[in-house]
């Protein structure tokens, strides 16, 4: 168990095995945003979705297992689905309202009947939420949202979480000009970068107060809540809902890399006017540019990105080269231009 209290398993014929590096499976699953993850095994890539707890190989069934001493349970949350974001009951909705439960009294429910419809209200309304289709009933007008029951990240799992190699700390020199980037995981389970112009601080500004106190902690907001950044710990709070994301520090190499792939590629996706347009930070707020999709590209040309504006959430398939509208689910062709 490598000193985790959790081990994920692939049952390959009749034996199960350990995944490795199954903290990086770990880490996404405790996202509520995040359907699954594909991750790379003897047999191929194997998508794990996390709903169903199973896999796209039929051959193949997945487990997770959790371990705990006596006396002590495992910290879950419950969140239902709004019409922007995941959220976890008991915080506040996006009408400022709170429901009557919280994830502890939705938990103790759902182990005692994991069958069960359990009643509650916001305000003066009235929901149902069903542990056995994990959905949630407004009883007045019949709206009906997805639920997920997912563990939370705990202080005992940091060590695996951010297991990459050793960094350099403030009283070790740093190499000429390098720099950091400082990221959290994302809504969907995807590693984003701190930006300026989304909260008040940056990868360069964590850096700074990082490099005069590795064990400190820094309060920032972005427009609706405000966070606490523990450097010790590598976790984000939200000082108004209490949610917790895992985050990392890795040497941003980035521009060195876009040098050598060379400046001349830009990505452009089609827009409602029928005009390609590049991806750019200064349209719509977009959270990424052609310099770091190619990045991508160039790691993985396979992969799947994931991206903001001002907006909407959008997801970017490099394999399909097309755009999705995450919450409109709109589909968008995306061209790579060498120039």
């Amino acid at each position: 168990m490598s000193g985790n209290h959790y081990e994920w398993q692939l049952l390959n014929g009749n034996q199960w095995l350990k995944i490795e590096n199954d903290h990086v499976i770990e880490t996404h699953y405790c996202q509520a945003g995040a359907k699954g993850i594909t991750i790379n095994t003897s047999l191929g890539k194997v998508f794990i979705d996390f709903d169903e707890l199973k896999t796209d190989n039929a051959a193949l069934r997945v487990q997770r297992l959790s371990f705990f001493p006596q006396g002590q349970t495992e910290d879950i949350g419950w969140y239902f689905r709004d019409d922007n974001l995941w959220r976890e009951y008991g915080s506040q909705s996006s009408n400022m309202s709170s429901s009557s439960i919280n994830s502890k009294d939705i938990e103790t429910h759902f182990t005692q009947n994991p069958q069960g419809v359990l009643q509650f209200s916001v305000g003066q309304i009235t929901y149902s939420l069903d542990f056995s289709t994990m959905t949630q009933t407004n009883q007045t007008t019949g709206l009906r949202r997805n639920v997920r029951r997912r563990p939370k990240f705990t202080l005992s799992e940091t060590s695996s979480i951010n297991s990459s190699p050793p960094l350099p700390l403030a009283s070790q020199p740093l190499l000429h000009n390098q720099s950091f980037k400082w990221e959290f995981m994302g809504e969907e389970g995807q590693w984003t970068e701190y930006q300026a112009h989304i909260c008040s601080l940056d990868s360069s500004a964590i850096e700074k107060q990082y490099q005069q106190n590795p064990q400190g902690q820094i309060q920032f907001h972005t427009r609706h809540f405000s966070y606490t950044l523990d450097l010790a710990s590598m976790f984000q709070v939200n000082n108004n809902i209490g949610t917790k994301r895992s985050v990392r520090r890795s040497p941003d190499d980035s521009a060195q890399r876009s040098s050598s792939l060379g400046t001349n590629v830009r990505w452009q996706f089609k827009d409602i006017d029928g005009i390609w347009k590049d991806y750019s930070k200064s349209f719509g707020q977009c959270t990424i540019t052609s310099a770091e999709i190619e990045l991508q590209y160039q790691q993985n040309p396979s992969a799947t990105m994931f991206f903001n504006t001002a907006r909407f959430s959008y997801e970017l398939n490099l394999s399909a080269m097309t755009q999705r509208n995450l919450s409109t689910n709109t589909i968008r062709s995306v061209k790579r231009v060498l120039q």
